[in-house]
């Protein structure tokens, strides 16, 4: 494989160092490689002179002799050349003047792309081979625009800059915002030859954008409770939700839709499952999710012109969770302080603690809080306490209903596994101080 790219670049090396041999320019231009044809571009007045003295000069297009033993040739036509001296043809170049067009442009703006359209002198430089092939040496332009780029939290003006063919329609991806657009053609080969750079202009209005684009965050709403002392699993906090994970119930979220400058309307749809439960028609929106499941919330947004840009976002909820410890340690060492249930997805709760005396201590109803081991502002003394919980979670059916009283009893209560979400307990919960 190697041998025959060395094959073919010593090929191409022998035939340009051939074709530099035997003829150079003399007015300003500049060598330009097509493949294994040599072109040479001139700023003006195509000048060249025979490198191998007196020769013919004759046209690859036509065959016949153009020149008659002569060194230097001036105002040649745009087209290939080979010399001829001593019956010996020499290998083909071409010769062209730097096209100078007076272009015009033209935006079209649609939904999913955007349109350049130049009308003018666009086409490439032709010439026809020694051997009667036609071939084309392409003339370039570049585009430079601003891009609106999502960036974190809002969308931002991106500088941006496509090089492409030189064509009468030029596509680009669709635009979002307002930008100039100035596209400069034959840039390179025009600075090689010292002229001045030839741009076109458009502005693009922000009336004109047709095009709709969204960026769908989604923030969950933090519960108000001490962080650092947080026993509720898969507990959302203020930040972007993730779809592959679940969150502990009832969980508010906020959508929003951040939609680029074009957008007009907005649809919200959420499912549960399959089955569409919400439908909004704001640019944000706030939801809160309470039972279990899997849900999906899609964002469409349009105009009066493009349909619609659409994002969607998977919203997992957990089944409830409760678990009791059986001990405590309030010695102020920070960890394990308070008696604290381990949840998730409750919507109800009350835990009664009594001593062993059956008098009630403490009693809280909100379950991210806890009992500190004080008694009216007092020390309580270690041992064993008894506790009782009634709580519904979130997956509990609306018409659940207790089946046992929430006393100090001392039969140990058991949640029944047969009423989902619902869940009735009692043990003995052991304070322990030990050292701080």
């Amino acid at each position: 494989m190697r041998r025959g790219v060395y094959i073919v670049l010593l090929t191409l090396v022998a035939a340009l160092t051939h074709a530099q041999m035997h003829v150079e320019c003399v007015s300003k231009a500049t060598q330009r490689i097509n493949g294994t044809d040599t072109l040479f571009i001139f700023k003006d007045n195509i000048e060249l002179r025979s490198k191998i003295g007196n020769a013919d000069w004759y046209s690859t297009e036509t065959g016949m002799a153009v020149r008659t033993d002569m060194e230097y040739v001036y105002d040649l036509d745009d087209g290939g050349y080979y010399l001829v001296k001593g019956g010996v043809e020499y290998n083909p170049f071409y010769v062209f003047t730097c096209k100078t067009s007076e272009l015009a442009m033209t935006v079209d703006l649609d939904c999913d792309a955007t349109m350049l359209r130049l009308t003018g002198d666009v086409t490439p430089y032709s010439y026809t081979r020694r051997n009667g092939s036609r071939a084309t040496y392409a003339r370039t332009c570049s585009i430079d625009y601003n891009a609106l780029v999502w960036n974190n939290d809002q969308w931002e003006d991106s500088a941006a800059q496509i090089t492409m063919n030189l064509a009468s329609i030029i596509p680009m991806d669709a635009l979002y915002g307002k930008t100039p657009i100035k596209l400069c053609y034959d840039a390179e080969l025009r600075d090689t030859l010292g002229l001045d750079p030839v741009c076109l202009t458009y502005d693009v209005t922000e009336e004109a954008v047709k095009a709709v684009k969204m960026e769908l965050v989604t923030l969950g709403t933090a519960r108000e409770n001490d962080p650092a002392g947080n026993n509720e699993l898969e507990r959302p906090i203020e930040q972007i939700l993730d779809a592959a994970m679940s969150y502990s119930g009832a969980l508010e979220v906020a959508f929003y839709s951040n939609p680029t400058p074009a957008v007009q309307f907005y649809g919200w749809d959420i499912y549960q499952s399959t089955e569409r439960i919400a439908t909004r028609n704001d640019k944000d929106i706030r939801y809160t999710f309470s039972e279990p499941g899997s849900y999906r919330v899609v964002c469409k947004v349009s105009n009066r012109t493009c349909l619609s840009d659409s994002a969607e976002m998977i919203i997992n909820i957990s089944e409830s969770y409760l678990r009791v410890p059986n001990v405590f340690t309030p010695n102020g060492d920070g960890t394990n302080d308070e008696f604290r249930v381990a949840y998730r997805s409750l919507r109800e709760f009350h835990c009664w603690v009594y001593n062993r005396w059956g008098k009630l201590v403490y009693e809280w109803t909100d379950p991210a809080k806890g009992w500190d081991g004080t008694i009216y502002g007092k020390p309580a003394a270690e041992g064993a306490y008894y506790y009782v919980i009634r709580a519904l979670g979130t997956d509990a059916d609306k018409n659940a209903r207790y089946t046992m009283k929430a006393v100090y009893n001392k039969k140990k209560l058991k949640a029944d596994e047969a009423m989902i979400g619902v869940y009735q307990l009692s043990g003995d919960i052991n304070l322990l101080r030990g050292k701080q």
